[in-house]
């Protein structure tokens, strides 16, 4: 075997001092007016909406033009299991993007909107980091062009509907024990998870229970992000069950004349936000579905235009493969006919070391041996994405504690599997860090196209379809759920949703439902906790272990160190 292939290249020279936040280095970028960005896709400035000189909407009309270009090439960047050490999932998106460019490509990169529950929770934003990043950074992590909030409006008329439907007379016959569509707002609020809504009397209608659930798990939120263009946008609201009468018929969006209505609240939000790397390259930053909790993916819309004007599209999918890419391959694709050229799994030694059992702050000191058993990880990943008939190449996305040995051992491990391993170091360096990855990449869909394929046939019951993914990529035995939760299942595979494929809600933290279950637990059981339709989204969401549909904050929320400096600008955001 060849020595070349473990030679490691130099680590990047850590800053003198303190090195720079992400807001510092996204404030101190040369940013570009988004009308000159659109140029260089071909984008009129009469197509644009802009939101100031930074930010702009592309006009669905100048997309329904683009229907008899070409696709170009659409590489998904996934990622092993998260850990609290991270991944760069979303950087690494932004890098090979730029690198793209910077080896004569013409590329953008496809993201989805960042959530105000995460930012001001614990995970922080998610415009990628260092000189990976898109901009400009605080708008994007904070509000941006707001669509969410028009997501959470839409989300909420229809509640709100619903409940004043019932008020005056209920003509529909809702038996409000049997009200399914709960309300939904952007922020992680525990309190709200579980609630008695329409007390105090009379005039303020039938109490009943309720609850919210974070806006990004709505399944407004995965309409939105499925939905074609307008017209398929209200046909799918129209279709949301929000519950069912006595005698068990279900009542739809549409049964209330909310799919009017709701698609007004959604006609600006619904086009593509178009934005720009550090390198001032074009990004498309639209929709937000959580990738735990709902599919994980940015709008259909978006990629669909992003893959007529771009020769090459960087997207990614949210969290480790066996959510984000399993998602992205068996909803996003089945449902909107795109298919990926090429998959790209991000790594880093950390969050392996991790993995094998290193503790959170030892992961600056070389452990090859903890990181040879937290392998196992990525090695799951990687058989898993073999499943999709797509090429793959490992990202290692390169810190700076990361000791040769241990970046030998990594490709050492993945020369095994038979897949390469690509050293990247765009968090430092930008687009030029990646261009290694971004010549393996195009080389790779060139010379080997691949045979796409879904996980599961549309035809499979929606039990086997669970079961199929939890044995082959999640390592199972096999799934569990009580009588009831059984029960659910017939009734929907019975009432003509069984071709529905299905989306895992579950822990991103493991393959397992118990998030303490570190690198690639085998023969653990899947618990079912619920089975939720959502006959808009058109698929079935089977929650499982502990997972929520509303977060919670953690005891220090990152809100508490966000805050205006002395100049009224956005500190502590990261």
């Amino acid at each position: 075997m060849s020595k070349e292939l473990f030679r490691v290249p130099p680590a990047p020279q850590t800053r003198k001092g303190s090195p720079p936040s992400d807001i510092e280095i996204a404030r101190a970028a040369p940013i570009r007016p988004i009308v000159e960005v659109g140029e260089k896709l071909g984008i009129p400035a009469d197509a644009l909406y802009l939101f100031g000189p930074h930010k702009g909407k592309i006009s669905l009309d100048f997309i329904a033009g683009l229907k008899d270009r070409p696709d170009g090439k659409l590489i998904l960047v996934t990622a092993i299991t998260p850990t609290a050490a991270g991944e760069g999932k979303t950087t690494t998106t932004v890098g090979l993007g730029d690198a793209l460019n910077r080896i004569g490509r013409k590329a953008m990169i496809c993201l989805r909107e960042p959530s105000l529950g995460p930012c001001f929770g614990m995970k922080g934003g998610a415009a990628g980091g260092g000189y990976a990043q898109v901009l400009p950074m605080e708008d994007i992590n904070l509000h941006f062009t707001g669509d969410f909030h028009a997501i959470g409006t839409a989300h909420n008329l229809l509640a709100a509907m619903l409940d004043n439907h019932v008020y005056w007379g209920n003509e529909l016959g809702i038996d409000p024990r049997r009200v399914s569509w709960r309300r939904a707002m952007d922020m992680n609020d525990r309190a709200l998870r579980s609630i008695v809504c329409s007390l105090g009397g009379v005039g303020n209608g039938f109490p009943r229970e309720d609850g919210f659930d974070i806006t990004v798990a709505s399944e407004v939120m995965a309409i939105f992000c499925l939905a074609e263009d307008l017209k398929d946008l209200q046909r799918r609201l129209g279709n949301v069950v929000v519950g069912e009468t006595r005698d068990r018929r279900r009542i739809t969006g549409r049964d209330l004349g909310a799919d009017g209505p709701m698609t007004v609240l959604l006609k600006d939000a619904f086009m593509p936000n178009l934005v720009q790397t550090i390198e001032n390259n074009p990004a498309f930053v639209h929709g937000g579905p959580f990738g735990n909790i709902a599919h994980g993916c940015n709008s259909a819309v978006a990629t669909k235009a992003a893959l007529k004007l771009a020769d090459y599209v960087v997207t990614e999918a949210g969290f480790g493969a066996d959510l984000g890419a399993e998602k992205f391959v068996d909803i996003k694709c089945r449902k909107t006919g795109i298919r990926p050229d090429a998959m790209v799994l991000v790594a880093t030694i950390r969050a392996l070391k991790m993995h094998g059992g290193a503790a959170k702050d030892a992961l600056g000191i070389e452990d090859v041996a903890a990181l040879r058993k937290g392998l196992v990880n990525l090695s799951r990943h990687v058989e898993n994405l073999r499943h999709f008939g797509v090429p793959a190449v490992v990202a290692l996305n390169l810190f700076s504690t990361d000791s040769p040995e241990e970046i030998n051992a990594l490709r050492q491990h993945c020369a095994e599997l038979g897949v390469e391993a690509i050293v990247c170091s765009h968090w430092m360096d930008g687009g030029a860090g990646a261009e290694a990855l971004a010549h393996h990449v195009t080389r790779m869909i060139d010379e080997h196209p691949g045979d796409f394929r879904f996980l599961y046939p549309d035809d499979l019951s929606l039990w086997d379809k669970v079961r199929t993914i939890a044995q082959t990529l999640y390592g199972a035995q096999g799934i569990i759920a009580d009588t009831k939760v059984r029960e659910r299942f017939k009734e929907l595979q019975g009432g003509g949703f069984g071709r529905f494929p299905v989306c895992i809600a579950k822990t991103q933290y493991s393959f397992s439902s118990d998030p303490s279950l570190k690198g690639a637990p085998s023969n653990h059981v899947l618990p079912i906790r619920e089975v939720r339709l959502s006959a808009g989204a058109e698929f079935v969401v089977v929650i499982c272990g502990e997972i929520m549909t509303m977060p919670g904050l953690p005891r220090k929320p990152a809100a508490t160190g966000i805050h205006l400096d002395d100049a009224n600008r956005i500190a502590g955001l990261f």
